[in-house]
């Protein structure tokens, strides 16, 4: 059974976003879109004329592959018959004789060879006698499936001047299957990739079982290891062809019939090529009472140039090489039996019907082509360059395109180039400020550094006098948690501190309430609560007579004490207890600087601070004016 896989496809694992496929497409049938990774190919739109297929250098478009259907049907237990075109000559160019190779597709395992040549030759004939009884209408030929395709999907007006007759590549399967009988396998073997859908057309009838491009035939000769130089010769099977040998060339069938092809008496104009066919169909439906001719159409430059072929130039040195082989092949060729074949089997019906399938997308608002037009620059007419370079025959034209969802903007080469200058100067802006920001960053780091190292130094400095002052200080936060102490405060707490001191030093972390008095602890408390100081406030504790300042350094956060042993020899007198004010006040200004180094709220803690020392003034003044 034929597979039916679209025709063309292509393969987004080799795919590599050039638009080239886009680019040569005639009939917009490769949409792009923002959503996709890669174009995709509407088979629906399609027309099979391989365009795209030979213009994409990383081969990412495929074609259907028909080698393992075929390969199937050689093993089943059916005959198999070959329909070779006659543009082997052109194709296998390095098999020296025709004979060769036709021994090396039997090889392959086909019984029956037949070259597609007669096929023409009926056709042809079947052309001479249309156009002669056409009587002022004129006809298209639909040898061609690309060109059916096209007439059907985008001029269905034009359907009624198709010719109405199979492709010779039909004919011949038909004249197979009453050669053999109709259980006989037949495979078309040629250069047209369409010729694969064209098969599809005949399914009901089962006319054609499988079609093999000379690309898949080379294929299958490697795989099977065959060469020529290991095969006898060996011909085609009858009927033989006469001039339907030059099929491979555009106006070939129109000699094969025996049409006048001269300028003034023949009715006929043959035209090939993507341009030359565009063109003929727009002036066939146009001006066709002005032109008053038959249109030989080909979407190829002649089937010796079909996509299914491996290499696709050299036009002229292949034409020279279809004609020898023609020559060759009619040269040996028994004229009076060719004109009995042709009278027996010009008897077959080998007419046909077309269907006409719209596939044209209506024309988009002028609104929505000028707003395309606005996207890629081009504002007003003297910008649209129509360069070409989007493979669209206008500015206009590709907005158009790319309003109707089968294209986008970035196909646009100016588009692209003003895009591209853009984010080039966006880019440097950015690595500019990048630049800048680096720097500022550096900076920042560095002053950071510097200031993180004053910081410890004067942080240093003052751990470093607090440790030497002789009266205790102790900082706490607002869970009574030690943050901080000096040794003089472990010293005067006793030995208990001093052996936790041994494993914490400075105390920090412990819970003072286990080290001091209920009373003092209800001090702390008090001082976190309301955010008011107690100032020196005698306690006993143990055996020591302990005076007490504690003072808020943030509210209801963190508070500090300053707690003197009166036993102490320090403490004792007249002249020492003028010094111990003075201490006082020197170490209240040193506990209002470390508040400010060990943390948040510095300024309030300074005040608080500054009202304790003046507390602290107020009362040693007043003793030293009782001692005078």
């Amino acid at each position: 059974m034929i597979n039916t896989k679209p025709v063309l496809y292509i393969n987004d694992e080799k795919c590599r976003n050039s638009y080239s496929c886009v680019r040569v497409c005639p009939v917009n049938a490769i949409e792009v879109k923002p959503q996709r990774a890669h174009p995709y190919i509407l088979p629906e739109r399609c027309i099979g004329c391989g365009l795209c297929y030979i213009s994409c250098s990383p081969h990412a478009i495929e074609f259907r592959d028909s080698r393992d259907e075929v390969k199937q049907l050689l093993s089943s237990e059916r005959k198999t018959a070959a329909l070779v075109e006659p543009s082997i000559a052109t194709e296998f160019e390095d098999i020296t004789d025709y004979r060769k190779f036709v021994a090396m597709i039997r090889s392959l395992g086909f019984d029956y060879v037949h070259e597609v040549s007669f096929g023409v030759d009926l056709i042809a004939a079947a052309y001479a006698k249309l156009f002669s009884r056409a009587e002022g209408k004129y006809l298209i030929t639909a040898n061609c499936p690309s060109i059916v395709k096209l007439i059907e999907r985008f001029h269905p007006e034009m359907v009624p001047s198709l010719a109405p007759l199979v492709s010779p590549m039909v004919a011949t399967a038909m004249i197979v299957k009453e050669l053999y009988g109709p259980d006989v396998a037949t495979v078309q073997i040629g250069p047209c990739i369409d010729a694969k859908d064209e098969a599809l057309l005949y399914n009901s009838k089962k006319l054609i079982d499988g079609v093999l491009t000379f690309i898949e035939l080379r294929q299958l000769f490697d795989e099977a290891k065959i060469q020529e130089r290991l095969v006898k010769m060996s011909d085609f099977d009858p009927p033989y062809g006469n001039w339907g040998a030059l099929y491979p060339l555009p106006p070939g069938i129109i000699q094969a019939g025996g049409i006048k092809r001269d300028m003034v008496s023949s009715r006929v104009i043959t035209a090939s090529g993507k341009e030359e066919i565009l063109e003929a169909i727009n002036d066939f439906d146009k001006y066709i009472d002005t032109i008053n001719h038959h249109f030989n159409l080909f979407f190829c430059h002649g089937c010796m140039l079909g996509p299914g072929t491996e290499h696709h130039n050299e036009r002229f040195k292949r034409r020279a090489v279809v004609r020898k082989y023609a020559e060759k092949r009619t040269d040996k060729l028994d004229k009076a039996l060719w004109q009995k074949n042709m009278e027996k089997w010009s008897k077959l019906d080998f007419s046909r019907t077309f269907t006409p399938d719209d596939q044209r997308i209506p024309e988009p608002p002028e609104e929505a082509i000028n707003e395309i037009l606005k996207i890629i620059g081009k504002t007003n007419p003297d910008e649209e360059i129509n360069c070409g370079a989007c493979g669209y025959l206008s500015c206009r034209d590709f907005a158009s395109t790319v309003a109707k969802g089968l294209a986008v903007p970035e196909m646009c080469h100016t588009y692209n180039l003003r895009n591209k200058q853009e984010y080039i100067e966006t880019l440097r802006q950015t690595n500019r400020k990048l630049a800048d920001t680096k720097k500022a960053l550096k900076e920042s780091e560095e002053l950071a550094r510097r200031e993180k190292e004053v910081a410890q130094s004067a942080s240093d400095m003052m751990n470093n006098m607090l440790e030497k002052l002789p009266t205790g200080v102790v900082i706490v936060d607002n869970n009574l948690k030690i943050l901080h102490s000096n040794q003089s405060f472990i010293n005067i707490i006793g030995e208990d501190a001093k052996a936790i001191s041994d494993v914490i030093p400075g105390l920090a972390g412990a819970d003072i309430k286990t080290l001091i008095p209920f009373n003092v602890y209800n001090m702390f408390t008090f001082v976190l609560k309301e955010d008011e100081p107690v100032v020196s406030k005698d306690v006993h504790f143990e055996d020591k007579m302990l005076n007490v300042s504690i003072f808020p350094i943030k509210k209801n956060k963190m508070c500090g004490a300053i707690i003197r042993d009166l036993y102490s020899p320090e403490v004792q007198g007249e002249e020492v207890t003028i010094r111990v004010s003075e201490v006082i006040e020197k170490n209240l200004e040193m506990v209002q600087k470390i508040g400010f180094l060990l943390g948040e709220g510095a300024s309030e803690t300074e005040q608080m601070l500054n009202s304790i020392i003046e507390s602290y003034k107020s009362k040693n003044d007043d003793l030293k004016k009782k001692l005078k």
